[in-house]
């Protein structure tokens, strides 16, 4: 149309200001990217079976012997479902259901995170557990998020999680995001982390090449299953 980026950008803007769209990476949209905040229950339900691919997938990243962090969130949780070790391992986690999940498995170590539970997570959140995790070391951490923004990063709709979530960030060597395609492009309210934080994210087919082919370039790892 022969106009500038920075024009576009403007008008981008001015119509995101009148309530006409919303501005995303490279463009806008008529759908709003803000998640909202769903219980645990509900979003079990929803696309349950890519979850499961995606959680089955991520066991190829542990290691005999490792140390891992599970965080809260359904797709995590299908993870601590399908964990059965040959050898001892340790799994670090916030979030009660992968404790309860895991308590008699065997071959399996639990260290729960204190705090006070959150009902819509069943995750413990706060100063308690993060003052524990100052204290930790461990393998690979493995998140679900409720957004993955090329410009905002990776987000939660939670704000009193989020802190938790980069304090769990910042003790792992390696962190891989669970995440189905409906989270791309979305954002929640609080923060976690910059793109360049993480070193894998698992998704299922529904995400576009384009936007694995970005995430790639930006050095992360990306596991399509």
């Amino acid at each position: 149309m022969e106009v500038s980026g920075v024009t576009i950008r403007k008008d981008l803007k001015l119509l995101e200001d009148k309530n006409l769209l919303f501005r995303t990476h490279g463009g806008g949209s008529i759908h709003n990217p803000y998640a909202m905040e769903r219980t645990i229950n509900e979003k079990e339900l929803i696309n349950a079976e890519e979850k499961q691919h995606i959680a089955r997938a991520a066991l190829d990243l542990i290691k005999e012997n490792d140390s891992i962090m599970i965080g809260s969130g359904t797709t995590v949780f299908e993870l601590a479902r399908c964990l059965q070790p040959a050898k001892q391992i340790t799994v670090i986690t916030p979030a009660v259901k992968v404790t309860l999940e895991l308590s008699n498995r065997p071959n399996v170590e639990v260290l729960q995170l204190g705090g006070l539970i959150r009902k819509n997570s069943s995750s413990v959140a706060g100063s308690y557990a993060e003052y524990i995790l100052a204290n930790i070391s461990c393998g690979v951490l493995f998140i679900g998020v409720d957004g993955i923004d090329f410009d905002f990063g990776l987000s939660i709709s939670n704000l009193t999680e989020a802190g938790l979530n980069q304090k769990m960030i910042s003790v792992a060597q390696s962190v891989a995001i669970l995440a189905d395609h409906t989270k791309f492009g979305k954002r929640g309210i609080g923060k976690i982390c910059d793109l360049d934080a993480v070193q894998y994210i698992i998704t299922d087919q529904g995400v576009s090449k384009e936007t694995v082919d970005a995430l790639e370039d930006r050095g992360i790892k990306v596991i399509v299953v």
